[in-house]
């Protein structure tokens, strides 16, 4: 599935500067959360989406993409994939035009369905991998998964 994603959709999705992060946990330790701090470090404007908080880490939290205003630029999905074809849709009902299905170690948000979805409304999908793999300076472990996918030639072109 994520073989499709091209270097170059991965360089567009991150020259982006206001994206939401959708499905970031409350819980510091989870790798939702590290991601849309480190994405706000980086001087992102990470915008968090959680239908289960109304604030995190003293910033507000959007119950939905629909809710954001102003609108952002891209949508980084992770979710659970039972939930990531509903998020694209919504996406697309707002007029997002970059979306990333996010793919770490785990189950992922990356589904058939969802990349359909997606590229049915005219995205850009980046379907799979971690955005820390393409981050500079990010720890070892993060570009050891990176050196991971080159080898078994599953890293995009």
């Amino acid at each position: 599935m994520a073989a499709a994603t091209t270097m170059q959709q991965i360089e567009d999705f991150l020259a982006l500067k206001r994206v939401a992060v959708v499905g970031v946990s409350r819980d510091p330790k989870q790798l939702s959360h590290a991601l849309w701090q480190e994405l706000r470090q980086r001087r992102y404007e990470a915008v968090p989406v959680n239908p289960s908080t109304a604030e995190l880490d003293g910033e507000r939290c959007y119950a939905s993409i629909a809710e954001i205003d102003p609108p952002v630029q891209g949508a980084l999905i992770i979710t659970p994939a039972a939930s990531t074809q509903q998020v694209v849709e919504d996406c697309a009902a707002v007029g997002i035009q970059h979306v990333w299905l996010h793919k770490g170690m785990g189950a992922g948000s990356v589904t058939p369905g969802a990349i359909e979805s997606a590229k049915s409304h005219g995205m850009d999908v980046v379907a799979g991998f971690c955005p820390f793999m393409f981050l500079s300076g990010t720890p070892f472990f993060h570009r050891l998964h990176g050196y991971g996918k080159k080898v078994t030639g599953s890293y995009p072109k």
